[in-house]
This record gives structure tokens, C-alpha cells and sequence, in this order.
């Protein structure tokens, strides 16, 4: 059976790495490595000893310039030791049927980096951005989210609604011009979207936290391998975690996405 080799980058301000981490381990993944930025530039590291690479959440480089903005022109103008594109390197291991995933500041980074949406396949090209709440505060709660049944995205087939928390003070998803919209709604990039209390899509504060249009929490990829959300599926990985958990409410964990993922991977890489 393929063995899922997860990697969760950390460095220059991330936060969520360990979290990150520890949810792979439980949902099943059969390696899990935390590695800095550095360490792919020095190649102790090695993307290609990987199939599952994600991005988590923080604050990098103190989101100046614009949340992620730093990190995407970092990774577009550093090379390996040995003289490799790290975005080439990104892009091969999405080319070998590898996972890809970006939370909250990682889904910042992947739009910035011009990975997601993608639309028509048009890898490295920016479609979107994510900018500053439109209640020019930063969010910290807990969201509603209703999955996509006709998206591709392989890390939310077969889920019902959802009850993660949000944690960003830019997360509301821009689009370049109202013809990129039409492709994502029409290519069903939307794998995710903010709902209310009916659990139906919404732009009403608070339900929708930062006015993101079309009530989008997360974007995917034409091949669905490809995955950024605002939302922290990894801050619910235990029973606990859920707010009201003292008075028997209970939904699907941030776990049971990530082994989506997971099992993905296990059906579908030869070696």
C-alpha cells in the first residue's frame, strides 16, 4: 500500500505547524514531517520524498505588504542549493498526483502564488486575492460551512456541513474581474462556502466573517488535489475542541478532512 509522506512548512512567522501536524498523525498519515522554509532551499529537506504538502496557518513575514505577499515572492525567486525552482518543485509534486493544502495563511500564500484557483489549468497566474475583512477587524470564531457536492476537491467529497473556526483579519476572497468569478462558479472551484443557521451560502455578518463573495470559505483546483480554506480544520481534532461540546453538540472534526485527503492518496499512488 502507498505511504502517505505528509510535509507542514513552517517559518518566517507560521503558528499552526504542531497543530497541523498532529492532525495528520490521527488521521492516519504514515509520516509526518515539520520542516522551516530554510530547509528546502538547503535541500535537507527534499519535496520529492513527499506526496502530501501543506501550508498552515500564522502570520508570515507580519503579513506586511499584504498577507502572504512576502512568502509568494520568496518562493517565486529562491532556488535549492542545487539550483531547482521551489515553485518548480511545488508544481512537480502536484504533477506526480501529490496533495496540496493551504490554511488559512497558506491559502493566502497558495492564491498569491498563483496555485489556486487556477481556472482552465492556468497554473502561477493570479486570479484572486484574499484582502482585509470587511469589518476591518480581525475574526475569531466559529463559522458554519456547507462543502460543495459538484466540486472536484478531493479533501471534502461525501461531507456534510461543517463547523470550523475562523482566525484572520484578511480573508475576504477578491477576484480579479467578474469573468474569473463566472470560471470559478462554473469550473465549481468553490469547494467550500460560509452558511447561517439554515445552512444556506450567505454574505450576512457574522455568519460569512469577512464578506468574501459567493460566501466562499475555500477554493480548489481543477484537479481537486489542490485545497486552501480561511477556516482551521485542525484547531477541532478532538470532541472538546467543538465550543458547546459541554452541552452534547458535536459535528464532523477537522480530522475527518484531512483523512479524506489521506485515503485519496492511498487509492491513487502506485508506489
Amino acid at each position: 500500500m502507498p505511504q502517505v509522506k505528509v510535509l507542514v512548512l513552517t517559518g518566517y512567522g507560521t503558528n499552526c505547524e504542531r497543530e497541523t501536524a498532529y492532525i495528520c498523525r490521527i488521521a492516519g498519515a504514515d509520516q509526518v514531517s515539520v520542516a522551516h522554509f530554510a530547509d528546502l532551499v538547503q535541500e535537507t529537506i527534499r519535496l520529492t520524498d513527499f506526496n502530501f504538502l501543506i501550508f498552515p496557518g500564522g502570520f508570515l513575514d507580519g503579513d506586511h505588504l499584504g498577507a502572504a505577499q512576502a512568502a509568494a515572492a520568496r518562493f517565486k525567486h529562491t532556488s535549492t542549493r542545487s539550483g531547482h525552482s521551489l515553485v518548480q518543485e511545488i508544481s512537480d509534486l502536484h504533477a506526480r498526483g501529490g496533495l496540496i493544502m493551504g490554511i488559512c495563511n497558506g491559502f493566502q500564500l497558495l492564491v498569491k502564488l498563483g496555485l489556486l484557483p487556477a481556472t482552465r489549468s492556468r497554473y502561477l497566474h493570479r486570479e484572486v486575492s484574499l484582502g482585509h475583512n470587511d469589518s476591518a477587524r480581525f475574526e475569531d470564531r466559529w463559522v458554519s460551512l456547507q462543502p460543495n457536492l459538484n466540486s472536484s476537491c478531493v479533501f471534502t467529497q461525501g461531507l456534510g456541513n461543517l463547523y470550523f473556526p475562523v482566525r484572520h483579519g484578511e480573508g475576504k476572497l477578491i477576484v480579479k474581474d467578474e469573468s474569473i468569478l463566472e470560471e470559478i462558479k462554473k469550473g465549481d472551484h468553490i469547494a467550500l462556502r460560509y452558511t447561517d443557521s439554515s445552512g444556506a451560502p450567505t454574505q450576512e455578518y457574522p455568519d460569512n466573517p469577512n464578506g468574501s463573495q459567493e460566501a466562499i470559505a475555500g477554493l480548489s483546483d481543477p484537479t481537486g488535489r489542490i485545497f486552501g480554506l480561511m477556516p482551521h480544520p485542525e484547531a477541532y481534532n478532538h470532541k472538546t475542541n467543538h465550543p458547546r461540546w459541554p452541552r452534547g453538540e458535536q459535528s464532523a472534526s477537522g480530522t475527518t478532512l484531512f483523512a479524506r485527503g489521506i485515503d485519496f492518496l492511498r487509492s491513487n499512488l502506485s508506489t
